[in-house]
């Protein structure tokens, strides 16, 4: 069976209708209707919640036969231990803007902090990269990884202004390219000595908004 299908059998075997399910988790319903009918897959974090609620190992999320057994060849994904990271502020993927401070936590894996441990999430606002981070989801920037052409960084224009974007670097001209499906966002193309930039960092990692405790 898939991932999909396992949690819909536990799901009823538990007596769950999904909001149901979906309430106890923490997600919305439709992410329960799109994980059972196999349009997404939850993360690991969201597979040790449904294994916790349904009082079952993760293997009977995540692997294909709900039996004691293990598929020959199947990796079983291990829980991660307790990570967190600062939540600083919001970041918009747009005009540029000076980001709202926060001040809370969001967890991920400590494998990944383990990598970036000076890092910070900030919160995505807008849609102009949404192709690769969706509005409301959480970046994780790490301030010691330089940004390389084509690496989505973060930066502040003038001092003030943060935003997110594709960055291309040329010998007198840095480009800031959006990655949207939606027309109507610009480069910001900055030359010579017109404005001051600095770079706050890279984003190395990425977590859902909904999916992140």
């Amino acid at each position: 069976m898939s991932v999909g299908t396992n949690i819909r059998s536990l799901r009823k075997q538990n007596h769950l209708t999904q909001e149901e399910l979906a309430d106890k988790i923490g997600v919305s319903r439709s992410t329960v209707t799109q994980w059972e009918n196999g349009w997404s897959n939850p993360r690991m974090g969201m597979v040790q919640k449904l294994a916790a609620t349904f009082g079952v190992p993760t293997t009977a999320i995540v692997t294909d036969k709900m039996v004691d057994g293990i598929p020959d060849g199947a990796i079983i994904p291990e829980p991660s231990k307790p990570a967190y990271a600062p939540l600083l502020g919001r970041v918009h993927a747009g005009d540029a803007q000076e980001p709202d401070i926060l001040e809370e936590r969001v967890s991920l894996p400590a494998e990944v902090f383990e990598h970036h441990p000076n890092a910070y999430f900030l919160e995505v606002e807008g849609d102009c990269m949404s192709n690769v981070y969706p509005a409301g989801c959480f970046i994780l920037i790490d301030p010691d990884v330089a940004p390389q052409n084509g690496s989505i960084a973060v930066v502040s224009i003038d001092g003030a202004d943060y935003v997110m974007r594709r960055l291309y670097r040329g010998a007198t001209t840095v480009v800031l390219s959006p990655d949207s499906a939606r027309d109507g966002y610009e480069d910001i193309v900055i030359t010579g000595n017109d404005h001051t930039i600095e770079y706050h960092g890279t984003v190395v990692w990425w977590q859902a908004s909904r999916e992140y405790e």
